[in-house]
């Protein structure tokens, strides 16, 4: 632990704000501990974060009372937040998403300069042995950093040279009191089995094992930052508003197009990088290489990589776009962001601008997103055209078809796709008309 205060001592500066995620077990109550003894000799404030999870696991209260008093006793100041409710199937992923939120808020209110963590070099093991055995990325193999650079602050983990047997002995030397959540023994978590059925075994053959996989992660985290900078170069030129040009993709060696689509991933999840693995990555580099014109995956955290044409789009899953029919009177807002205006004049003749006679067309004219089985009869074309069809024709991407405008009459009959066709009804400039329509 001396090491650790050394460089907690070296790190923080005169007037320094510190976050200290503290959940009053072992590992945080000895960082807090550690942290105020740095304080005896800088002039530094310490914020105190505590996260109730709500678990129904007894003593969480009790916990909270404890780092809540104990604070008070200490001149720390004292934050708390308790998660009321969870809705992820990920219970462990949910939690982690809301602590750290937590934790921004109060970097952000009290604009402190680091955010410490307990995470130690047990920790840093398990996480290791899991990527590897789950598959993960080279960033993610490496497991967590010392260090993690963030917008306006840093991550700490002043820990992870020190074991959980050093923390336990320096707890015990400065009496300090700490609460064990018994959930740590339940071998229903992945962490769990691994912490009690290997990380014994390999201490046996090495005590100071946990140093070897620090420097492991050191250097796998070395070597992803080096390669990074050959993938930034080739990420700014194919891939650009979270589009990636696959004509340009496809001309890359496999090393380096499949890094790029990890670092697309890195980006994306950034500190839930752990739910992605190299399945993943393999789903979407065999996306890349598929001779379907439309295709897409589902990823975790409803993130969707649709495939359209020549391009790779990555994008938040949106909720089911619910099915609309609205009447066109004198302006409508459209689902997709765009409009449908009834103007007074203009002199163009494209497919953004429809003109319609009551001799031809019953009114009131409605606008609404396709049906199934929608058919068009094409100005200038003898017979009728799926909608489908011309969507695939002018290259719509999929995302955007279902939400694309469709005016209709009062029979139902389609008269118009904005922007990409006429109907049969649509009357020229020189010729009688009643309506004129323009799309934007």
């Amino acid at each position: 632990m001396n090491e650790a205060y050394k460089y907690l001592d070296k790190l923080i500066k005169n007037d320094d704000t510190v976050v200290v995620a503290t959940s009053g077990g072992p590992d945080s109550m000895a960082l807090l501990h550690l942290v105020m003894q740095v304080r005896k000799q800088k002039n530094m404030q310490i914020i105190c974060a505590h996260v109730n999870h709500n678990t129904g696991r007894i003593g969480q209260q009790e916990e909270q009372e404890y780092v809540k008093n104990y604070c008070e006793k200490n001149n720390l100041i004292f934050e708390t937040m308790k998660i009321e409710n969870y809705s992820d199937d990920n219970f462990e992923n949910e939690a982690r998403n809301k602590r750290y939120e937590y934790f921004n808020k109060l970097i952000k209110k009290y604009n402190a300069s680091y955010l410490f963590t307990a995470h130690h070099g047990d920790d840093l093991i398990e996480t290791i042995l899991m990527r590897i055995v789950r598959g993960s990325s080279l960033k993610g193999y490496a497991g967590f950093s010392k260090e993690t650079e963030k917008e306006n602050y840093k991550i700490i983990r002043p820990l992870i040279e020190i074991t959980k047997e050093d923390i336990l002995k320096y707890n015990e030397e400065n009496n300090i009191k700490y609460f064990i959540d018994k959930t740590n023994y339940d071998e229903h978590y992945t962490r769990n089995r691994y912490r009690k059925n290997i990380l014994p075994n390999l201490k046996m053959e090495d005590k100071n094992v946990h140093l070897k996989f620090y420097k492991f992660s050191k250097l796998l985290t070395e070597y992803n930052n080096y390669i990074d900078k050959e993938i930034k170069n080739k990420k700014e030129e194919i891939y650009l508003n979270n589009v990636l040009d696959l004509d340009k993709f496809k001309e890359l060696e496999y090393i380096i197009a499949f890094k790029l689509i990890y670092s697309i991933l890195e980006d994306i999840y950034q500190e839930d990088l752990f739910l992605i693995t190299d399945v993943h990555a393999s789903m979407i580099y065999d996306l890349t290489l598929s001779k379907r014109a439309n295709t897409k995956i589902d990823l975790p955290n409803n993130l969707i990589v649709i495939k359209t044409y020549n391009k790779l789009k990555f994008s938040q899953k949106k909720e089911e776009i619910q099915d609309y029919e609205i009447e066109i009177i004198d302006y409508v807002k459209l689902p997709n962001n765009h409009q449908i205006e009834v103007i007074e004049s203009t002199d163009s003749d494209s497919n953004y601008i429809c003109r319609l006679s009551k001799d031809e067309v019953l009114f009131p004219l409605y606008v609404r997103n396709r049906k199934h089985g929608d058919k068009i009869e094409v100005k200038g074309l003898n017979g009728s055209k799926k909608v489908n069809d011309i969507f695939i024709n002018s290259k719509i991407d999929v995302d955007k078809r279902n939400t694309w405008p469709i005016v209709i009459d009062s029979r139902g009959i389609v008269v118009w796709l904005p922007g990409l066709k006429k109907s049969k009804f649509d009357k020229t400039k020189d010729k009688n008309y009643d309506i004129i329509l323009k799309y934007q």
